[in-house]
């Protein structure tokens, strides 16, 4: 991109239009007249199974659930939109849709309202020489830096309970009969939590214990060195700037190492850090992984922008050479690979492909005695140590017994399935990365592990099935899921089958899973079939020290279970 065409992106917010590849803003509706009580789930459903318009996404404005924003793949199927939906009668009101204006990029426009008032962010200029960048990418990777260990897990089981407390709040809304009288037993008994409340969890190890690291490719706050770390701040907060990773606490030796020689290696390649505002440049993203088995994984992710296909194979034998024979060997990189980071297509697919280019094409790690191999793409903890405190605290409230048939929904190596194997009859796993399913069968296999098996697929499509293979008496169910928790059909899946008992749900965002939580311990209904799950048990584990994050593992089990359980206590004292 010539000099002046790159100026002209960064003073128009709409220029990112006109870039090749997709962005939900271009072909974009208002839908206004909706009624007022209805899911954005459902609305999609309505758009694209009845009445087949095909929408990439459905989105509310802030501030307003009174009308929609609908995004379309072209301009054909936006304005097959307007025509279909408006007037159309839906739950007995009237729809209108019209053309919606794109949102402006968030970087130029903070840009161009400082250029207004005349001012500059202190985070990308030299006038803020109170704090040093090193505390600055402290500050937003690891805010709790300087903070004693001991109040920082104070802090994060305070954090827990305040979140239960809203969680509990929420449950007392949506009961009444049985599951009214036990939530108000559990809130007296409790102190204002559905349930008790263990003291923390946390592993020995505190120091850098990450064994996984994305970071990004770009420019310091100054000149036009190329640094491999992390965001000072966010994009739509005007920054681009990323700051080195040299003195947090939480990185190992071996990632700085690696990042330090990678940053050389590409200031010399003559290609630039990929550019955000206008996407320019090549070099984007740095992975890199490690292991107690002293294996090192290194992942460079590049733009590829115009390079032929000749030049992408140069540039793959120019690391190889680097990482096993030039300057890179000291970093001891055990698995190297190459990935082509794209643009978003219409499909929602940002074409990543991995090429593998050096060493073996996985990493081992070792796990409460256990071997598991971890490919590029696969989901492995972050925090190995804490990954055994999570695993045992998972096993100690699941109580399991070789009549239990676990499930292992979001398996990803099937590192939890594993740890449970010894404890349970039978393990069924299950994960939608296919990668990662390739590894957790070679782990039972490495492991010498008899009564697993694991399947590829998304949770909500053959959770179903994998039930019935089941055939032990009893089910135990341990959902791990992504950040957004687990999706409605697997929730509603695993709540009417008949046979499960209990069920330990991960969370990484216990806010997130709230509504997880809930939807679990509501009343029976025509949608909610089968006897509700309750919280009985939770406990803490702080698998992030020195950041604000941490683990809630929380035991549910069946309403009448518990119910019966707290009566003949009852008798019993009496």
């Amino acid at each position: 991109m010539a000099a002046n065409e790159e100026n002209e992106a960064e003073k128009n917010p709409y220029a990112y239009l006109d870039r090749d590849g997709f962005t939900s803003e271009k072909y974009k509706i208002e839908v206004r007249g909706l009624p007022k009580y209805y899911g954005i789930g459902e609305f999609k459903k309505f758009l694209n199974e009845k009445l087949d318009l095909q929408s990439c996404k459905v989105k509310p404005p802030k501030r307003s659930s009174e009308w929609l924003y609908v995004s379309f793949r072209s301009e054909e199927g936006r304005q097959k939109a307007i025509e279909t939906l408006n007037g159309f009668l839906w739950k007995n009101c009237k729809l209108s849709a019209q053309i919606a204006k794109p949102a402006p990029d968030p970087f130029v426009k903070r840009k161009l309202e400082e250029e207004t008032t005349n001012k500059r962010l202190k985070m990308d200029s030299g006038d803020d020489q109170a704090v040093s960048i090193q505390d600055k990418v402290k500050s937003t990777t690891i805010p709790l830096w300087n903070m004693p260990y001991p109040s920082q897990l104070e802090l994060k089981q305070n954090e827990m309970k305040s979140i239960l407390t809203n969680i509990c709040k929420v449950m007392l809304k949506e009961s009444k009969g049985d599951l009214l009288e036990w939530l108000k037993y559990q809130k007296d008994k409790y102190e204002g939590l559905p349930c008790e409340l263990l003291p923390i969890l946390s592993a020995r190890t505190i120091a850098g214990y990450r064994n996984k690291c994305e970071f990004t490719v770009g420019k310091g706050t100054e000149g036009d060195k190329i640094v491999i770390g992390f965001r000072l701040s966010s994009y739509a907060a005007g920054s681009t700037a990323v700051g080195p990773i040299d003195d947090l606490c939480h990185i190992p030796s071996k990632m700085k190492t690696v990042a330090k020689v990678l940053e050389e290696f590409m200031q010399n390649s003559g290609l630039k850090p990929f550019q955000p505002v206008d996407h320019s440049g090549y070099w984007r993203q740095v992975t890199v992984r490690t292991s107690l088995c002293d294996d090192l994984m290194v992942i460079v992710g590049i733009h590829p922008q115009d390079l032929s296909s000749e030049r992408l194979e140069e540039l793959k034998r120019h690391l190889k050479d680097f990482f096993e024979t030039g300057k890179g060997a000291e970093a001891r990189v055990t698995s190297l690979h190459f990935q082509l980071m794209n643009k978003k297509s219409p499909d929602g697919e940002n074409g990543a492909n991995f090429s593998h280019i050096g060493g073996t094409k996985y990493i081992e790690e070792t796990l409460l005695g256990m071997k598991f191999r971890v490919s590029p793409q696969a989901f492995f903890q972050v925090n190995t140590l804490g990954a055994e405190v999570l695993y045992k605290a998972a096993i100690d409230l699941a109580k399991p017994t070789a009549d239990t048939a676990l499930l292992d929904i979001c398996c990803g190596t099937g590192t939890i399935g594993l740890a449970f194997s010894k404890h349970c009859g039978e393990v069924f796993g299950l994960e939608m990365i296919e990668d990662a399913i390739k590894d957790a069968r070679e782990n039972v296999v490495a492991n010498k592990v008899e009564n697993c098996e694991f399947f590829v697929g998304k949770a909500e499509d053959i959770l179903s099935p994998v039930i019935r293979r089941t055939t032990k008496p009893d089910i135990i169910a341990v959902v791990d899921p992504p950040r957004a928790g687990l999706h409605q059909r697997a929730l509603l899946t695993l709540r009417k089958a008949n046979k499960l008992s209990r069920l330990v749900y991960v969370s990484c965002d216990p806010r997130a899973a709230a509504r997880n939580l809930v939807d679990f311990a509501r009343p029976p209904s025509k949608q909610y079939v089968g006897d509700p799950l309750v919280p009985v048990k939770a406990v803490a584990v702080d698998m992030f020290p020195y950041t604000k994050h941490c683990e809630l593992v929380l035991c549910l089990e069946r309403l009448s279970v518990v119910m019966k359980a707290r009566e003949s206590e009852s008798e019993a004292a009496q």
